[in-house]
């Protein structure tokens, strides 16, 4: 009986398999080997990306940045602005009340009243003078309570002296400014306050 010997051929079906194993082995080791590249390169290239987009915020956070500045400059500069308009306005108003004020002042000044001191507070108004008689300081008192730029007058001091021969009411009295005068009655086209309305025909009279 022949007898064949194996072993060759088993070797070589051994070597095979090694070198299959091997050369799986290398190729999944290069396989891996892209992936990792690609994986490190596309990380790399999302980071770079990431970058880019980090300096193009920090770029558009300072140019807003920037333009906040100048609108709330500019806001500033407004306010600066409106608030002065307003001093120069409330001045402007000012100076034309005053005026109102000094000129009603002169015309509820009785006669035989003759002031010696006037003083503003405010809205207040701390008024001295000399008058005849304590009946024309009542006088000048009822005129300013009637006025149209002055509010509830009150008399603060007054004493009797004697001058040469004569009597005099020295007196100090507080009155207070009102903010807002009364406006005067609306007048017609003619110029004269306009009349006032008719009662229709066939009314009757009260009580008949």
């Amino acid at each position: 009986m022949t007898r064949l010997n194996l072993l060759p051929w088993r070797e070589m079906r051994r070597k095979e398999q090694d070198r299959k194993l091997l050369s799986l082995a290398v190729g999944s080791s290069v396989l891996m080997l892209v992936i990792v590249g690609f994986a490190y390169w596309r990380l790399e290239a999302m980071i770079d990306n990431q970058a880019q987009r980090n300096d193009f915020l920090v770029k558009e956070t300072k140019r807003v940045e920037e333009e906040l500045k100048e609108i709330k400059e500019l806001e500033k500069r407004r306010d600066d602005l409106i608030a002065r308009m307003n001093v120069i306005e409330q001045l402007q108003q000012d100076r034309t009340r005053i005026v109102h004020v000094f000129d009603d002042l002169v015309r509820k000044l009785p006669e035989g009243v003759y002031l010696t001191s006037l003083k503003q507070a405010g809205a207040n108004f701390t008024i001295s003078g000399v008058a005849q008689s304590n009946a024309r300081v009542s006088t000048f008192m009822r005129n300013l309570d009637s006025s149209d730029w002055f509010v509830n007058p009150d008399l603060d001091v007054i004493n009797v002296s004697a001058r040469g021969g004569d009597r005099l009411s020295q007196f100090t009295l507080r009155v207070g400014q009102k903010l807002k005068p009364k406006e005067p009655p609306k007048q017609s086209s003619t110029g004269t306050a306009a009349p006032a309305t008719a009662a229709p025909a066939g009314a009757k009279k009260a009580g008949t």
